[in-house]
C-alpha cells in the first residue's frame, strides 16, 4: 500500500465527498474514484458506502482511516527528522520539548548532567503549552519529550519513568483555605469564587466553563494572585511561587508521573545517551 493511496483515502474519508477530496488533493475526481476502488479490491472489503445522499465510512473504512492517519503522521515525522538531520549535518543535536513551567528543576538537572557526558551534543529545549509536547513529538519537530501522566498520552512512544509526585492546590495567600494543612478535590470544586482555569486543546479551542482562559503559567499565577482562579499543580511547583500564593496538599488527587518519551525504533546515539542520563537522576 503506497502513501499516495493512503493520502487519497484519508482525503475522501475526511471530506465524505469525492469532489471536495479531489479539489483538496489537486487532482481530477475520476482518477481519485478509481484509486479508491482499486484499494477496496485489494483489501477485499468496501471502505465507503456510496448512496444518492452522499458518502459514509464502513466499519472497515473507519479502521483504515485511523491506521492511515497514524501511518502518514509517522511518514511525515520521519521526513521532518531526516530534514533536520541533514540541516545540522556535522553538528547533530537533540530537540527536547516540555511544558512551560513544568519540571523545571528536573529539566535543569537533566541538562547539566547530560552536558557533563563526554559525547554530549547540543540540546535545543522547546517550551510549549499544555498537551503540545505529544503533538510535537509525534510530528517529528521534537526528538524527545517530558510528559506528565495522567494528563499526557504516551501511546505509541517508548518511555522511562523519572519521578512521581503529589499534587497541590495553589490559592491566594489570603484565602481562608490557605491556612489548611490539607484539602480534598471536593473542597476545590466547592470554590465558586476561585474557578479552575481553562486551557486550550490542540486545536486552540477552550472548553466551556466558568474558569478564566489561560495559555501559560505566568498568566495563571497572576490570575491566582488576583483572586480570579485556583489551580491544581504538581508538588514541585511550590518552588516557583511568590509570597502572595500558597500551595496546599491535595490528599486525594492522583499522583503526577513524569516520564521521558521518544518515538520507538529510534537509533540516535545522542538521544539514547540523554535517556540514560535522565534515568540516573
Amino acid at each position: 500500500m503506497e502513501t499516495r493511496e493512503l493520502r487519497y483515502f484519508v482525503a475522501v474519508a475526511e471530506e465524505l465527498h469525492f469532489g471536495r477530496a479531489a479539489g483538496r488533493l489537486g487532482i481530477a475526481q475520476p482518477p481519485l474514484s478509481r484509486a479508491i476502488q482499486r484499494l477496496e479490491r485489494r483489501l477485499g472489503a468496501p471502505l465507503l458506502e456510496r448512496t444518492s445522499r452522499g458518502v459514509a465510512l464502513t466499519e472497515v473504512g473507519a479502521v483504515l482511516l485511523r491506521e492511515a492517519r497514524a501511518a502518514l503522521d509517522a511518514v511525515d515525522a520521519a521526513e521532518r527528522r531526516a530534514r533536520r538531520a541533514a540541516a545540522v549535518r556535522g553538528r547533530p543535536g537533540v530537540v527536547l520539548v516540555t511544558k512551560a513551567g513544568a519540571s523545571n528543576e528536573l529539566l535543569a538537572k537533566l541538562l547539566d548532567a547530560y552536558a557533563a557526558e563526554p559525547d554530549a551534543v547540543p540540546v535545543d529545549v522547546v517550551l510549549c503549552g499544555p498537551g503540545e509536547q505529544e503533538r510535537l513529538l509525534r510530528d517529528g519537530r521534537a526528538d524527545v519529550a517530558l510528559l506528565h501522566l495522567p494528563f499526557d498520552s504516551t501511546a505509541g512512544f517508548d518511555t522511562e519513568k523519572l519521578r512521581s509526585e503529589e499534587q497541590v492546590v495553589v490559592l491566594p495567600a489570603g484565602h481562608p483555605l490557605a491556612t489548611r494543612t490539607e484539602l480534598r478535590m471536593a473542597d476545590v470544586a466547592a470554590l465558586p469564587d476561585l474557578p479552575l482555569p481553562r486551557w486550550p486543546d490542540v486545536e486552540g479551542t477552550f472548553p466551556d466553563g466558568p474558569g478564566p482562559q489561560v495559555r501559560d503559567h505566568t498568566q495563571l499565577l497572576q490570575l491566582i494572585s488576583l483572586s480570579r482562579a485556583a489551580a491544581i499543580l504538581p508538588e514541585s511547583s511550590r518552588t516557583h511561587l511568590l509570597d502572595d500564593l500558597t500551595a496546599v496538599p491535595l490528599v486525594d488527587a492522583p499522583k503526577v508521573i513524569t516520564v521521558i518519551a521518544w518515538p520507538p525504533h529510534t537509533h540516535s546515539r545522542p538521544l539514547a545517551a540523554l535517556v540514560r542520563t535522565a534515568t540516573r537522576l
